[in-house]
């Protein structure tokens, strides 16, 4: 059992474990006890999980049967035996917090929020899993336009299409849609060898916000394949807050430094790891929720 995930849940980590021989996720009970009772306090989690235990030997729930020991990493760098559920068993587990949280954290466990992020965000696991991402242009227009319309074909009807309207947001500007032509060359030919010219071409593609939705989404992939490329290197997501990202977004039109010392203090050399995609894409869209 060597593949390890962590699956990110609003400001909440979900550890697993893959089981070769079975093929299938085992989940940390109390990583998802912790987020359905809305519970920092690991001793308290692991707390009412021992109480949720042991009455539901009372009952004698078969959810219980179903717990298998695993050793997963703690924040701590060791590994410790955890109870774990498989997919079936944390739906089951879900079942005994009815309450609104659950169900959210269910949609997102199932795939099944079918909202346009919702349905979009299960595009963008698929590109890692189907290795599309490794077919699309890099640090282009076109590779932009690409990564949009896979993301919300079908959600949008205007997905992968350049915009024809001026928008702003905050009160802030984006480039004018008459000359957006030009400047999406302009930021095309920009160089990006370096991170400073990567992180730099990536504020200007931020600045002229292409589409009339979903930029942040996209950009954001777009930016981690030029790393992966010409650095070899990609964003650990999961280190950077979603109010220190934002804050330093809306500063980057003037000022870029704090965009430039978060991504670098952020940047990992698991390039090819599933998980840390996975866990970009879930960080990516949490930083786009009101």
């Amino acid at each position: 059992m060597n593949k390890i995930s962590i699956r990110f849940f609003d400001d909440r980590e979900v550890r697993a474990v893959w089981d070769e021989k079975n093929n299938k996720w085992w989940f940390s009970v109390v990583d998802v006890v912790g987020i359905l009772n809305q519970e920092a306090d690991y001793t308290k989690i692991r707390n009412y999980w021992k109480y949720l235990k042991t009455k539901l030997k009372k009952e004698n729930s078969e959810l219980v049967s179903a717990t298998n020991q695993l050793k997963l990493s703690a924040p701590d760098g060791k590994k410790y035996l955890t109870d774990t559920l498989d997919s079936d068993g944390i739906i089951a587990l879900a079942k005994h917090f009815p309450n609104n949280r659950a169900m959210k954290f269910l949609d997102w466990f199932l795939y099944s929020d079918t909202s346009i992020d919702g349905q979009s965000k299960k595009k963008a696991y698929t590109l890692f899993d189907g290795s599309l991402i490794d077919n699309l242009e890099v640090g282009t227009t076109k590779g932009l336009q690409q990564i949009h319309a896979y993301l919300f074909g079908g959600l949008y009807d205007f997905a992968g299409q350049i915009r024809q309207k001026n928008i702003s947001k905050g009160g802030f500007q984006f480039a004018v849609s008459h000359f957006l032509g030009t400047t999406l060359k302009q930021i095309e030919a920009m160089p990006e060898t370096t991170l400073d010219e990567i992180v730099t071409k990536y504020v200007e593609m931020n600045i002229a916000h292409p589409f009339m939705e979903g930029n942040g989404r996209s950009t954001r992939i777009w930016l981690d394949l030029m790393l992966k490329k010409r650095l070899k290197k990609c964003v650990d997501w999961s280190k950077i807050g979603k109010t220190d990202y934002m804050d330093a977004m809306i500063k980057s039109s003037t000022d870029s430094s704090d965009l430039k010392m978060l991504i670098e203090n952020s940047l990992t050399d698991q390039i090819n790891s599933r998980e840390m995609f996975m866990k970009g894409i879930d960080y990516s869209y949490y930083y786009e929720e009101n």
